[in-house]
């Protein structure tokens, strides 16, 4: 059945499952005392997705459910891109809705593989659909960070188990009560008995949860060391551009420095506190790097204020070097001035940044808030060197780096005893509960390292949060306020995450790649038990091939295949400048393989022919011209021991003739011609040919040996990235040829690179191709009954290798 056509059948029941989920969804997202509603919130859906007939329409049904849980739990999001690109609430949430599949693809994952799974068992598929949602959001990290464990947040106990599988583990454990739940509703025509299975599972899990977190609690090390004293500056001053219109630049700069001298004094003279944290950006421009001397006598200023008060101070900035400039956090201290600064990481796509191959010019007047500045490496520790002699190590991480546990987990790894955030949720002002969610994600990357944090941001939310994730210390939204935050700091416990990293997210994609494999392994084992036996189907493709022809033709594409491998070991083990010089490396490859290989095809070609069995008699057409062998002058057919130039086959006649016929199945055109009356093949070396064509033969050929994606469009998409890496390195952005040198030149470089990865794609297909063979004949002399499989294994390995290593290696070359 067609999606629509079941929509327009059963919509009404659909909806009414995908409606109330996102009601309950609703809820949950709100936080307080509904975060219960997590273990049930998705059991409509389920069912409606139970009822679900094709894959086609799971997927439509995970669609719908993407826009409806989107607008029940990010409706703040539409309307914050709204008021940011002065669309309107209305316009912006349209564009939300619009790209809910976007924001939320792991609902379409969901939907689909649990769908494929559910004929080998309920259970099955509720492992495996839990799996597509946390691997595809570890795989397509999204851009609020969010996973649908967050919201058991406001749990005190269960939000522990964080530490052992991180918030994509929670998710896990809901996503499967909720399956429970389903499955103990689906049997209740069945009696209370059917359903207590189901249910009591869907009642271990929370149980289990608050007993870890209960013994988690207790068992974390009691603070013994002097609490770190810092004061976090909330100034709630916001919307800058609209205070420059109004007042300046220079009135604004000085209202923002001064509220924070102000503030920062306060907290040092009043609250005595060890260290000074001011939020993201605050200081608006370049600390250290004055672009003007206006901007050098406000470095000093500040340099001033921090000798005054004699702490350190953390405080948003920008830095620069040769390649541009980053959103920073510089760490300042009294007498000795600039320590370092941490770059952030994860910055914010089409406003902070816009990815290498989106951007241009038409795309900034048409987004003219985007702006341009550079990642930083990821995880760096700082000390904060206190007045009273202690050096506290901590993990800086600037908005949007504290939804990644990657980045504090790598922080607690290298020696980090606190977390310092901060943030600019300036753009929640209006939508408080987009920055809850802000907070609640921070909160969780204090669970999972055991780290306190401190954490302030513009206009709210601020706070100091201990290692269970509680906020001891907390501002409310759009106010001026300073917090003081006292939090024991010393060696945290290593936790899981810390030890394994964000290892759910990964855990799952292995298994459903697993998964997907021994799939493929049943679907073709067993496939050819022994030697086929059914004849080749007629009319046929074939070639005629004379003797001295298949002699020249096979010597042509002898050298062309050859000529490969040898450049594989150039390629490996040659230190000559031909590794490095692709036009070489076009020019070899054009007239070691492309010519001789073009000249072995055209040969193939002229002598292609039509094969048909008619009566008694086959006949060869080729063109006008025909010629008729009746089958009682065919002495044998005897298929070629090598498949050179291809696989073929002998027709020995009574006048003491022979002609080459090439055919896919030499074997199968034998048995039609034994079938047809003709003469039967019962030689040795015949019989060990003949089961190596039907090895060969009965592995089928999938998409990803189609020549066009392989040897066009897979080399393309690896062409890209390095030309890009090329191009920034050369001249400095994506298109700095094309700006120097003109759209000529430019398209010139490119095709060089786009042909020098087609090459390394052929030369490495060959490669693995030989290794297949090579393993093909190995398995039939050692194991002729497991040759098929064999055979099937080096090939998917071979594709594996291919397109999957090939990227991998260019990954770490870029990143090297």
């Amino acid at each position: 059945m067609k999606p629509a056509a079941w929509f327009s059948r059963h919509g009404g029941r659909a909806w009414v499952g995908i409606l109330a989920s996102a009601a309950l969804v609703f809820l949950y997202a709100r936080g307080g005392a509904g975060w219960w509603l997590g273990f049930v919130a998705l059991v409509p859906w389920l069912r409606t997705l139970d009822a679900t007939p094709t894959w086609r329409v799971a997927l439509l049904n995970g669609w719908a459910m993407s826009v409806a849980f989107t607008l029940a739990a990010f409706p703040w999001f539409g309307a914050a891109i709204g008021h940011y690109a002065q669309l309107g609430t209305a316009a912006g949430l349209l564009v939300l809705l619009v790209a809910a599949p976007l924001f939320q693809p792991q609902l379409l994952a969901f939907a689909l593989l649990r769908h494929l799974a559910r004929p080998r068992g309920v259970a099955f598929a509720a492992l495996v659909g839990a799996a597509a949602w946390v691997a595809t959001e570890w795989l397509v990290p999204k851009m609020l960070g969010d996973t649908y464990g967050y919201g058991l947040y406001p749990s005190h106990l269960l939000r522990q188990a964080a530490d052992l599988g991180g918030t994509a583990g929670l998710s896990v454990l809901l996503l499967l009560v909720n399956e429970a739940v389903a499955l103990a509703w689906s049997r209740r025509a069945e009696g209370a008995r059917a359903m207590l299975k189901p249910l009591g599972l869907a009642f271990l899990v929370p149980l289990a949860l608050a007993a870890y977190g209960w013994a988690a609690l207790a068992n974390l090390p009691a603070a013994t060391a002097k609490p770190l004293r810092i004061g976090l500056v909330q100034s709630n001053i916001a919307d800058y551009e609209r205070l420059r219109q109004e007042k300046g630049v220079d009135a604004v700069v000085r209202e923002v420095l001064d509220t924070h001298y102000e503030m920062s004094l306060a907290a040092v003279g009043q609250h005595r506190v060890d260290a000074v944290l001011w939020s993201e950006t605050v200081y608006p421009t370049t600390f250290a790097h004055p672009k003007s001397e206006g901007g050098a006598e406000l470095d000093r200023e500040i340099q001033g204020v921090i000798d005054t008060a004699r702490v350190p101070f953390v405080f948003g900035t920008y830095d620069r070097d040769d390649a541009g400039e980053y959103n920073a956090a510089a760490f300042v201290n009294p007498g000795t001035g600039l320590l370092g600064f941490y770059r952030k990481t994860r910055l914010f796509p089409l406003t902070e940044y816009v990815p290498g191959w989106l951007d241009s010019a038409w795309l900034r007047r048409l987004l003219p808030w985007t702006g341009a500045w550079l990642p930083g490496t990821g995880a760096r520790v700082f000390p904060l060197r206190l007045a009273d002699g202690r050096e506290i190590p901590v993990q800086p991480l600037i908005c949007r780096d504290d939804v990644d546990p990657g980045l504090a987990i790598d922080g607690a790894r290298l020696g980090a005893q606190a977390l310092v955030t901060m943030s600019n949720d300036a753009w929640f002002t209006t939508w408080p509960q987009g920055a809850e969610l802000h907070q609640a994600a921070a909160a969780f990357r204090s669970i999972e390292t055991r780290l306190p944090q401190y954490r302030v941001t513009t206009t709210g939310f601020s706070a100091a949060i201990d290692p269970t994730g509680a906020v001891l210390a907390s501002t409310r939204m759009g106010e001026r306020t300073l917090v003081i935050g006292d939090l024991s700091v010393a060696e945290p416990p290593v936790t899981l995450m810390v030890l394994w990293g964000d290892w759910v997210g990964r855990t799952a994609a292995v298994f459903l790649v697993v998964l997907a494999a021994v799939s493929l392994v049943r679907r073709w084992r067993g496939r050819l038990a022994g030697l086929a036996t059914a004849p080749a189907a007629w009319p046929a493709e074939g070639v005629v091939l004379p003797p001295a022809l298949r002699v020249v033709a096979g010597a042509l594409r002898s050298v062309a295949r050859l000529s490969l491998l040898v450049m594989a070991l150039v390629f490996l083990f040659g230190d000559g400048p031909f590794r490095s010089n692709s036009l070489a490396q076009i020019r070899a490859f054009t007239a070691c393989f492309l010519v001789p290989e073009l000249l072995a095809w055209l040969m193939l070609r002229a002598y292609a022919a039509q094969l048909s069995l008619e009566g008694a008699v086959l006949r060869l057409a080729r063109g006008a011209r025909r010629l008729e062998l009746p089958l009682a002058d065919i002495v044998s057919v005897e298929p070629w021991r090598l498949p050179v130039p291809a696989a073929g086959a002998w027709l020995r006649l009574r006048s003491g003739q022979r002609h080459g016929l090439l055919h896919a199945d030499p074997a199968g055109l034998a048995r039609a011609i034994e079938a047809a009356g003709g003469p039967a093949v019962a030689d040795r070396p015949t019989l060990r040919a003949r089961t190596y064509e039907q090895v060969r033969l009965a592995i089928r050929r999938g998409r990803l040996e189609h020549p066009v994606l392989k040897f066009v469009l897979f080399p393309l998409l690896l062409a890209i990235p390095a030309f890009r890496v090329h191009q920034h390195i050369m001249f400095g952005s994506s298109f700095g040829e094309y700006h120097a040198y003109g759209l000529v030149a430019y398209l010139q470089a490119f095709a060089i690179w786009w042909a020098a990865w087609t090459i390394a794609v052929v030369v490495c297909a060959a490669v693995l191709r030989a290794l297949t063979e090579a393993g093909t004949l190995a398995s039939l002399w050692l194991r002729p009954g497991a040759a098929i499989d064999a055979r099937w294994w080096l090939e998917r390995g071979g594709l594996a290798l291919l397109y999957l290593g090939l990227p991998a290696w260019l990954a770490m070359k870029t990143l090297a």
